[in-house]
């Protein structure tokens, strides 16, 4: 039997195949906009607003405050609305995976909450002169395929000519507001569980530059975080975050921050992606990791730990997995939150 394109790790070959990383400036959530310029913009965007503050429906139960995941508003009955939107550049050759990826990177937001998708619009932006709109089918395809797994609608959505490719979705969910994972509900004397590997940023960077197709990081990707989230809410959970363009040290900064504990880290605990270690000693990290390392080191305690562990730790996920104050089945302890003894964050 021959092997597949994905089994060999080679570039996908003849006159039809397209390297859709090649027309963008960065490649999924390591495009982000650097976290400490993003906070810098947001903070006391409310408290800005000119005028007399309009009543609003609904109560706000999650929102700016803190970088949570997506937002939160009680409703009547008893139910709580979650919105999220999330799209970014092609993170992968193929458009159908490109799209699946996406699509699971968009509904984790809603998970990352505790709640479910309900319904959610596609969000593409594409440079319809330069490559063919069946690519731009094949990207809604695989957003759709995904969608429909995680039993959310899809209806429609949004496109613009765009000189750049990008794909996402808007997506609306349900929840308990008494049930609810929040970033700033995390205690001292809780363990850290990390529902996937991390190492896709690097991995994706190897494949942006070299073509090699890596189908752990693929698969990773565009695993749902739905049983994750359901395995939290089960086992009592309160505090969770999903772990992507900041990496895995920007996210946790961000829940140890808003929880006022130290998170500490077991690096010899954190699984990996085969391959991660190899791609970042050879030099193929993103510049968005980097930034990440950056902001979080006037943060970090870092120990013994050198270049290419924290680099690692900072490695800019696309549809990564799951930070959860608690232990949850399935899903190794990387770590333990702590009274807050010096940074919020440090390795040992």
């Amino acid at each position: 039997m021959a092997e597949t394109t994905a089994e060999r790790g080679a570039a996908p070959q003849g006159p039809g195949a397209v390297r859709l990383t090649r027309y963008a400036h960065g490649g999924g959530c390591a495009c982000k906009i650097p976290p400490g310029e993003l906070e810098a913009v947001v903070a006391g965007l409310l408290e800005k607003a000119d005028g007399p503050r309009p009543r609003l429906n609904g109560e706000l139960v999650i929102g700016l405050d803190d970088g949570d995941d997506a937002a939160v508003v009680r409703v009547e009955d008893g139910r709580a609305i979650v919105a999220t939107a999330d799209f970014f550049t092609p993170v992968v050759d193929d458009p159908f995976d490109w799209g699946r990826i996406a699509a699971a990177n968009a509904l984790s937001d809603v998970y990352a909450v505790g709640g479910e998708p309900l319904v959610a619009v596609n969000l593409l932006g594409w440079p319809r002169d330069v490559l063919p709109m069946e690519l731009a089918g094949e990207v809604l395809r695989g957003g759709l395929e995904v969608a429909r797994a995680a039993g959310c609608h899809v209806a429609g959505g949004h496109s613009v000519d765009d000189p750049e490719p990008k794909y996402g979705m808007a997506v609306t969910g349900l929840a308990d507001p008494g049930r609810l994972l929040r970033i700033d509900g995390g205690r001292a004397g809780l363990p850290i569980s990390l529902t996937k590997p991390l190492g896709v940023g690097v991995l994706n960077t190897r494949h942006k530059a070299t073509g090699e197709v890596f189908p752990q990081a693929v698969a990773a990707m565009t695993t749902l975080n739905r049983d994750a989230s359901r395995a939290a809410l089960a086992a009592g959970a309160g505090c969770a975050t999903d772990v992507t363009g900041f990496g895995l040290l920007g996210h946790l900064y961000k829940l140890a921050r808003a929880s006022g504990v130290t998170a500490v880290v077991d690096v010899a605990a954190v699984p990996y992606l085969a391959g991660a270690r190899e791609a970042v000693r050879d030099g193929y990290v993103s510049g968005g990791t980097g930034r990440n390392l950056a902001w979080v080191v006037p943060h970090l305690d870092p120990g013994r730990f050198g270049e290419e562990d924290l680099l690692l730790l900072a490695d800019a996920q696309t549809s990564g997995g799951l930070l959860v104050a608690g232990e949850i089945p399935g899903a190794p302890v990387v770590g333990e939150l702590v009274p807050r003894e010096g940074p919020p964050l440090r390795l040992r």
